[in-house]
């Protein structure tokens, strides 16, 4: 059911997810197309927003904290997972993997290539502080709009 907490948790995340990832994009090596990154990262954001911080608001600032920050590391996580998926279906359709058993294996290993271009003060940091102010504002939707 659509909650203020929710709505507030969607759009907090969702401009997260963007401001990380035009952070992100400034750490990829020259050439390399960022395409649809920071939409597709805002549309995680959103999705995670609503499920997992306006979900679980309701439970006070402190608790709001830590489900910000978990709901900041599944989006880092998903976020990793799909474009490494979309990777790694790129480069099988131009034949670098044997098998199907080292494409999936690979998905892991690209997602430790792009993982380590995640680690920047700014980014790091924007994550930290973005997903502890997006638990906090879910709750305040939570507190303010039932």
């Amino acid at each position: 059911m659509p909650t203020a907490a929710k709505l507030f948790g969607a759009l907090a995340f969702g401009a997260l997810g963007w401001v990380a990832a035009s952070l992100y994009s400034q750490s990829l090596p020259e050439g390399v197309g960022i395409g649809l990154l920071r939409e597709i990262v805002a549309f995680l954001g959103i999705i995670i927003g609503w499920r997992v911080a306006g979900g679980s608001a309701g439970k006070g600032y402190n608790a709001a904290m830590g489900t910000g920050l978990r709901a900041g590391i599944i989006l880092v996580f998903f976020a990793l997972l799909g474009f490494s998926i979309y990777e790694m279906v790129l480069q099988s359709i131009n034949m670098r993997y044997d098998g199907p058993i080292e494409a999936v294996l690979g998905v892991f290993d690209l997602m430790m290539d792009y993982g380590k271009l995640l680690l920047t003060v700014e980014t790091i940091g924007t994550l930290v502080v973005g997903s502890i102010l997006g638990g906090w504002i879910a709750e305040f939707g939570s507190r303010h709009w039932r």
